[in-house]
């Protein structure tokens, strides 16, 4: 047996599965600006891909909010669901993967650092709950992204070990825990301004132009094919795959 071959895949959900950050922006504006905060797009780009919890973990450090973070949390959700309620797009492409995957059996997980009452609006208001076996919000486990406990414990309720799992993300925390967690990565970066992170370059497939060219056929013909490969190969200049 193929101790490579990947048996199962792990979707993030903001801004890999659906493009949820527009609504995360206009909610935390909201939020912070009852503190005289102003969240601006340069300071959004900085927690692209960190749990909520610890985006307002990481704010209070440095800005005089009274509140808890469970208060601040409560208020953030409230602001988020009721926007995503009215405006969340699914990535057409994210779909047509979640159903070749469905059709050949494969088991999948949804990880995300959304709280767990925002992970279900969402997957209630998009239909996408029926496609995974498990589901599980950075809030279920110690640390967040890039911590790669999130990961390991979707590998661990999938009964796949974490070496035969794929991950999928958009951010470079999400790449980071990916390859702690020892799993391969397709990275499809959210923000794509050059220079990219120097963490997506651990990414097993890397989407350099992020959802715009990202092919679920293209992904699905490479999983299957994993191990077979034992050098760098880069096609049409796009996106790379490599054996570690």
């Amino acid at each position: 047996m193929n101790r490579n071959k990947i048996k199962a895949v792990i979707f993030d959900l903001d801004g890999t599965l659906v493009d949820s950050e527009p609504n995360y922006f206009a909610s935390d504006r909201k939020l912070l600006a009852e503190y005289d905060i102003d969240f601006d797009e340069i300071m959004r780009n900085k927690y692209v891909g960190v749990g909520s919890r610890e985006m307002i973990g990481d704010i209070i450090k440095y800005h005089p909010i009274s509140e808890t973070i469970e208060n601040l949390m409560i208020k953030k959700n409230k602001y988020y669901t009721d926007i995503a309620k009215a405006n969340t797009v699914v990535f057409p492409e994210m779909i047509r993967l979640l159903d070749i995957l469905k059709k050949n059996n494969y088991p999948t997980a949804l990880a995300s650092g959304s709280s767990p009452e925002v992970i279900e609006l969402v997957l209630s208001v998009t239909n996408l709950r029926h496609y995974f076996d498990v589901v599980l919000s950075a809030e279920h486990v110690a640390k967040g992204k890039p911590a790669p406990d999130i990961f390991l414990e979707a590998a661990k309720r999938l009964g796949i070990p974490a070496e035969n799992c794929l991950v999928l993300e958009d951010a470079q925390p999400g790449v980071e825990a990916a390859k702690r967690a020892c799993m391969r990565c397709v990275a499809i970066p959210y923000l794509i301004a050059e220079p990219l992170h120097d963490s997506f370059s651990k990414a097993d497939m890397l989407f350099r132009k992020g959802m715009a060219e990202f092919a679920a056929e293209t992904v699905f013909e490479w999983l299957t094919k994993y191990g077979e490969f034992s050098q760098e190969i880069q096609i049409d200049n796009t996106w790379t795959h490599r054996v570690k």
